[in-house]
């Protein structure tokens, strides 16, 4: 079975099975969030267990 190509794109699954995701609201209206807000969502956001198990299992990796 293929993998989705955008759930490739909008996650990283790390090497010990991990999902991570880009936080949201980063698109627009940024003027109004303070510098400390942007500087935050830099990082990438863990996800939860269950959504992880879904994206896992969308990409072909459920162990």
């Amino acid at each position: 079975m293929k993998a989705k190509q955008a759930i490739l794109k909008r996650f990283k699954i790390t090497k010990n099975g991990k999902v991570l995701r880009r936080p949201v609201g980063q698109n627009h209206s940024r003027a109004k969030k303070s510098g400390n807000k942007i500087r935050k969502s830099r990082k990438w956001v863990l996800v939860s267990k269950w959504e992880a198990k879904a994206i896992k299992k969308m990409v072909g990796k459920v162990k």
